[in-house]
């Protein structure tokens, strides 16, 4: 289901991957998916890997958002870029997106909103049931969203990717110090407007930064790992 819905929102959406940023994006993609699987390794978990078919994508759209499927199929869009504003900035978003996809995050969150929507049986007997609620329950579960509104990750979950993300940006090279303050960059974005979706699903700015600081001794030790091994 994950390749063929992130099969459908590329056809469906204007991609601009092959641009500076789009560039950009896939570069920060390939380093994280490469600092992705040093970890798992390390930590006795790379069979957990298997499956995954890295794809990196920039798509054309206002959306302060982005999101990562089961599998590793990454989608990016334009209004986040502004924010992110260079690699280490993509490197915080792409860590904790993809760190939600390591973590089976999305997984959970289906079987939850099959649950509260009556779909009992799983995702195949789900897709006879009502092929069109299980497809929009699985946009949504992975942060895409839809007609019937993001479901919110967890604390639990957004403390899980929030430490592993950081991880992931320092193991592939990135400056696991600047999460922070990108988060205080999204934060200033939104101030006086409607939250984008991106921060609308996340716990509150002040909160995140200081549990990322909580966080930062183990991320720097696996940044100055990574500068040691250049």
């Amino acid at each position: 289901m994950s390749y063929d819905q992130y099969g459908q929102v590329l056809q469906e959406s204007k991609l601009v991957t092959s641009s500076t940023q789009g560039q950009q994006v896939v570069r920060v993609g390939r380093k994280i998916a490469e600092a992705v699987d040093i970890y798992m390794r390390e930590k006795g978990y790379a069979d957990e890997l298997e499956g995954f078919q890295w794809e990196f994508n920039l798509i054309d759209s206002e959306q302060i958002n982005a999101w990562c499927m089961p599998g590793g199929k990454v989608a990016f869009y334009t209004g986040i870029m502004p924010i992110c504003q260079d690699e280490t900035g993509i490197a915080v978003v792409m860590g904790h997106e993809v760190a939600h996809a390591i973590a089976s995050h999305a997984r959970e969150r289906m079987s939850n909103g099959l649950l509260l929507n009556g779909l009992i049986g799983g995702v195949q007997v789900a897709m006879g049931q009502n092929p069109t609620l299980t497809q929009s329950i699985f946009l949504q579960a992975v942060g895409y969203g839809g007609q019937l509104g993001m479901l919110k990750f967890s604390r639990k979950h957004e403390l899980e990717a929030d430490q592993l993300g950081l991880n992931f940006m320092a193991l592939a090279g990135y400056d696991p110090r600047q999460a922070p303050i990108f988060w205080e960059r999204m934060n200033a974005g939104a101030e006086g407007a409607r939250p984008p979706e991106f921060l609308s699903t996340h716990p509150g700015p002040d909160k995140r930064i200081q549990e990322l600081n909580s966080q930062m001794a183990e991320a720097m030790a696996y940044y100055e790992k990574s500068n040691k091994q250049r």
